[in-house]
């Protein structure tokens, strides 16, 4: 016998379907080409049924992003503790990095990012979700100079960040200079800083 869905359950569903549809539109249109109506239609709502949940198209955009931070955050971390030292923990990641390429979504991102620059009150909540991603790289630099007693050459956040401004501006060269950035490069570069910041000694 099935149990029928509780107004709060219904409205979680809802939710979750808006934002499968917007992430799928966002990705392939882009965020200023996706008209919130056109969401509303994959999903199976009306245009009401988007505002209900969600404040505005950057309100949407947002959930999109934050859904995606969620689940790339549980991937970070169970990969970097994967390893039985935070260097092969750090390993693993770059070696999964090289597998990871999403351009529909990244040109999103980007295209999201640029907008926010433009627009100041939407700064802190975009750089919070953001930074949850680099947090998990800080922690494990940490890790890695505790391992074998040295000390990082830059404190381990600002550095995670400069580690993931690389990965990000490498991925929009590679978008455009594909001829000269290729899919590797990334992993190769964050192996270079990885044996810079200190490989364990065996």
């Amino acid at each position: 016998m099935r149990t029928a869905l509780t107004r709060a359950d219904r409205q979680a569903q809802t939710r979750e379907e808006l934002v499968e549809a917007a992430d799928r539109l966002f990705t392939t249109k882009g965020f200023h080409a996706t008209a919130i109506d056109a969401v509303a239609d994959a999903a199976g709502y009306t245009k009401g049924a988007v505002y209900s949940n969600f404040a505005s198209k950057e309100d949407l955009f947002f959930a999109v992003y934050e859904r995606r931070v969620d689940r790339r955050v549980a991937e970070m971390e169970a990969t970097l503790t994967s390893g039985a030292t935070a260097y092969e923990g750090m390993e693993k990641l770059i070696a999964a990095l090289e597998q990871r390429h999403d351009d529909g979504w990244l040109a999103a991102f980007f295209e999201f990012w640029a907008h926010v620059i433009r627009h100041p009150e939407l700064r802190g909540r975009f750089a919070t979700i953001h930074r949850r991603v680099q947090l998990p790289i800080a922690d494990a630099l940490e890790r890695l100079a505790a391992g074998h007693g040295a000390e990082l050459p830059v404190a381990s956040l600002p550095l995670a960040v400069a580690s993931g401004a690389m990965q990000i501006g490498l991925a929009l060269e590679r978008l455009t200079q594909p001829e000269v950035v290729d899919e590797a490069l990334g992993a190769r570069m964050s192996r270079l800083l990885l044996d810079e910041v200190g490989k364990e000694k065996g």
